[in-house]
């Protein structure tokens, strides 16, 4: 069964506030699978599980109509509110029920939505609806995230970055289990397709105030978790943790802009052009 976790106002607000989206530099590897399956110019991409919409706008330049797909009302309607690009419509559905024609998509995208699928059920969705040559590609990122400051320590700093990932630890879905990697390398192997591409680790870096790093860690699923259990405890967790931060960066404003390194995987699939 699909998982559905993250459909309150004030989530999906902060989805739009803290989450990130691939860099530019990333998708190009995206794109660049699916041109050397098939030729420009692409019509349709769909991105599913698209939250808030920040993923989805990446994919506006490159096609004629681009199509985000969340289950979530309060997701859609921030990515409604976001919606800049003409080219660009949302859909509330499920993952693994696209209203979608059979053999349409030039590319179907998932950025760190599809461990939350039904997964089975999702790629033969995904089958469906993509084009012959058509390409599917699932995007996620882990949450050990690194941080750098200049002339600190970036020890000391991830030290408390990672106590903090393991505090959080014990409210994480026992869906995803250890790691959620382990689904996408699953998918990879299942996915009987003789074009694809497995993509382990990318370090993706960004520069952001240390709040919204702070932002992004609490937009995860097991803080979340915490946060239901335990307000208490979960606003005093983050908050010990800013502050820590700050001492060892000597610095008393969290707007203060730290680099984050975010560790990406990845697999790209293209469907055959005779199935």
């Amino acid at each position: 069964m699909a998982h559905r976790l993250f459909e309150g106002k004030e989530h999906a607000a902060s989805y739009w506030r803290y989450r990130i989206s691939p860099s530019d530099q990333l998708m190009q590897q995206v794109f660049d699978f699916l041109e050397k399956q098939s030729a420009p110019p692409f019509e349709l991409a769909v991105d599913v599980g698209c939250g808030s919409g920040q993923g989805t706008l990446l994919l506006a330049k490159h096609f004629a109509s681009v199509v985000g797909t969340d289950v979530s009302p309060a997701q859609i309607e921030v990515a409604l509110q976001h919606a800049a690009q003409p080219n660009v419509t949302y859909k509330q559905c499920m993952a693994e029920e696209l209203p979608l024609a059979d053999g349409s998509v030039d590319l179907l995208t998932a950025m760190s939505a599809f461990h939350w699928f039904d997964r089975p059920r999702f790629l033969r969705e995904a089958h469906r609806v993509l084009k012959p040559r058509g390409c599917l590609a699932l995007l996620n990122y882990t949450i050990d995230m690194e941080l750098s400051y200049p002339d600190c320590c970036s020890d000391t700093l991830n030290q408390i970055c990672k106590e903090f990932y393991a505090a959080l630890q014990p409210y994480r879905s026992p869906h995803l289990g250890q790691s959620s990697i382990n689904l996408y390398r699953e998918a990879f192997e299942s996915i009987n397709y003789p074009d694809k591409q497995w993509q382990e680790c990318v370090w993706d870096r960004r520069t952001m105030p240390l709040s919204s790093f702070m932002g992004l860690v609490e937009s995860f699923s097991s803080y979340q978790a915490l946060l239901r259990e335990d307000p208490q405890k979960a606003v005093g967790l983050s908050q010990d943790i800013c502050k820590r931060l700050m001492s060892v960066m000597d610095v008393t404003s969290a707007e203060t802009e730290v680099v984050v390194a975010v560790k990406y995987f990845y697999l790209l699939a293209s469907k055959p052009q005779e199935t």
